[in-house]
């Protein structure tokens, strides 16, 4: 069953911050939600609200750690957990995107055998994904690292 979340509720508005405020701000409030939470804090909290921290994050070496606080809490989520925020929620369907979203960090921070490894991860983990927009983007983004990857000859 699910049930009204106020801590997914304070993610996205902080999410929609960063798209439409000011990412600084954003950042901040990343981090005082993370502390807040705690390091055993509800690991589909903590998976969210990481994921999206890494994308307002300017430098990359902050990136990639919150790119891997969002891994390290969806390998301790359930699909029970996951469901109970949305019934359609698989936690399988978080790694395609998680691991793109490493293998990219790591391509920009030069270290191409780390972003081969993760852009691996993330076309063995895209079946889970569904045949829709978001999967289509997913897909279409493991392509264009790929393709970057290929490009810059690493």
């Amino acid at each position: 069953m699910e049930h009204p979340d106020p801590v997914m509720a304070e993610i996205a508005q902080v999410v929609e911050l960063g798209q439409t405020g000011s990412a600084a701000e954003a950042r901040a409030r990343f981090t005082q939600l993370w502390e807040r939470l705690g390091p055993r804090g509800d690991p589909l909290h903590r998976c969210a609200l990481a994921h999206y921290a890494a994308d307002v994050q300017e430098d990359l070496a902050e990136e990639l750690r919150w790119d891997l606080r969002a891994l390290a809490a969806a390998d301790e989520l359930t699909d029970e957990r996951a469901q109970q925020h949305h019934h359609s929620l698989a936690v399988a369907g978080f790694y395609p995107s998680l691991h793109l979203n490493l293998a990219d960090v790591h391509r920009r921070l030069g270290d191409a055998g780390r972003a081969r490894d993760h852009l691996a991860r993330a076309e063995r983990a895209v079946d889970a994904l569904g045949d829709d927009g978001y999967g289509s983007m997913i897909r279409q983004g493991i392509a264009r690292c790929a393709e970057r990857l290929a490009v810059e000859g690493r």
